[in-house]
C-alpha cells in the first residue's frame, strides 16, 4: 500500500507545547538541600547583577526580557530553549565530575519519547515509504563494558529526524513511532540497524526561541545527528548524539553539543548505502 500520510509544517507553538506536555508528564525531583539551593540561587542572582552593571541594561531592555520570557512559556518553548542553550553544560559537568571513562554523552534534547517499540539486534527502523526513498544508513556496533566484554541484552534506543528535519510525535502527519525504536543487542552485545541518513534541520524559528536567535544575528541550525540512549542493568546509562564527518553545521552547532569523539564517518557500500560502525562502552554504575 502506498504511504498516504499528509505532511504539514509544524509550528513552534505546536511543537513547543508538545515538548512541554511531555516534560510535565514526567516525574522529576532532585535531592537538593536548602543550603545547596541557596548557594546556587545566590550565585545566579550575583551573575545577573554583574551582567546588568557590566552592560548597563536599560529598563526598556528589561521589559523586553520579561515579555520574551512570558512568550517562551506561552509557546511551550522552555524545554527547547534550555535544551539548546544550557543542557550541554549540564551534561559535561556530570560526565567530568564522575570521572567516567566509557563513551561520552551529549544532550538528550526535547524530542525523546520513552517506550519506543522493541526491535531485534538486526532490524530496520519503523519508517514510511517516503523515508525509504532517502539515502539508507546502516548503523552497527557493539555495546561492551570498559574492558571490551560484550553486554548481551543491552538496549539501544534510537530516534532521529526524517530527511526533512521533523520528529514523529512533534510534527503533524507523521506516524507515532516513525524512526523510533528500542533495539536489543544479541548475545555478543551487537546491533545492526538500517535507517535513513538524517539531514541538518532548523530548530523552530517562528516563536520566541527563534526571535532570541534573530536578536543577536545567530543561526538556528543543528547538524544531522542520531539520538541514542544505551542501557544495561548494573551500568551507567549513556544518552548521546552522533554526528557526521564533514556535515553542514557540525563545526557550528547552535546547541554547541558536537564532540570529536561523537563524529561518524560513514562509507558507501556497493549498494549505495552509507555504512558506519560505532560501539558504546559502559561504565559500571556508581
Amino acid at each position: 500500500m502506498t504511504d498516504q500520510t499528509v505532511h504539514e509544517d509544524p509550528s513552534a507553538h505546536a511543537s513547543g507545547n508538545a515538548a512541554t506536555d511531555k516534560f510535565k508528564g514526567e516525574s522529576v525531583k532532585a535531592d537538593t538541600t536548602p543550603e545547596r539551593a541557596r548557594a546556587i540561587y545566590q550565585d545566579v542572582f550575583k551573575a545577573i547583577g554583574e551582567i546588568t552593571h557590566k552592560h548597563q541594561i536599560t529598563y526598556d531592555e528589561y521589559r523586553v526580557l520579561k515579555n520574551w520570557m512570558i512568550q517562551v512559556g506561552e509557546y511551550g518553548e522552555w524545554p527547547l530553549w534550555l535544551d539548546v542553550f544550557v543542557e550541554h553544560e549540564i551534561e559535561k559537568v556530570n560526565y567530568d565530575r564522575k570521572g567516567y571513562t566509557g563513551t561520552k554523552g551529549s544532550i538528550e534534547g526535547p524530542y525523546y519519547v520513552e517506550d519506543a517499540p522493541k526491535l531485534p539486534w538486526k532490524c530496520e527502523m519503523p519508517m514510511r515509504d517516503k523515508d525509504k526513498a532517502a539515502t539508507p544508513l546502516i548503523f552497527k556496533g557493539q555495546v561492551t563494558d570498559v574492558d571490551g566484554n560484550g553486554l548481551s541484552g543491552a538496549t539501544v534506543e534510537l530516534w532521529h529526524a526524517d530527511e526533512e528535519g521533523y520528529y514523529s510525535q512533534f510534527a503533524p502527519g507523521i506516524p507515532e513511532w516513525n524512526l523510533r525504536g528500542t533495539i536489543v543487542t544479541n548475545e555478543n552485545g551487537e546491533y545492526e540497524i538500517k535507517t535513513l541518513q538524517p539531514a541538518p534541520y532548523q530548530i523552530p524559528t517562528d516563536g520566541p526561541t527563534g526571535w532570541f536567535i534573530l536578536s543577536h544575528d545567530g543561526h538556528p541550525w543543528r547538524p544531522a545527528h542520531l539520538h541514542l540512549r544505551v542501557k544495561h542493568p548494573g551500568y551507567r546509562e549513556i544518552t548521546t548524539q552522533l554526528y557526521f564527518e564533514g556535515g553542514e553545521w557540525t563545526e557550528n552547532d547552535v546547541a554547541t553539543a558536537v564532540k570529536p569523539e561523537l563524529v561518524l564517518d560513514p562509507k558507501k557500500n556497493d549498494e549505495g548505502q552509507n555504512v558506519v560502525e560505532y560501539g558504546f562502552k559502559l561504565d559500571k554504575e556508581d
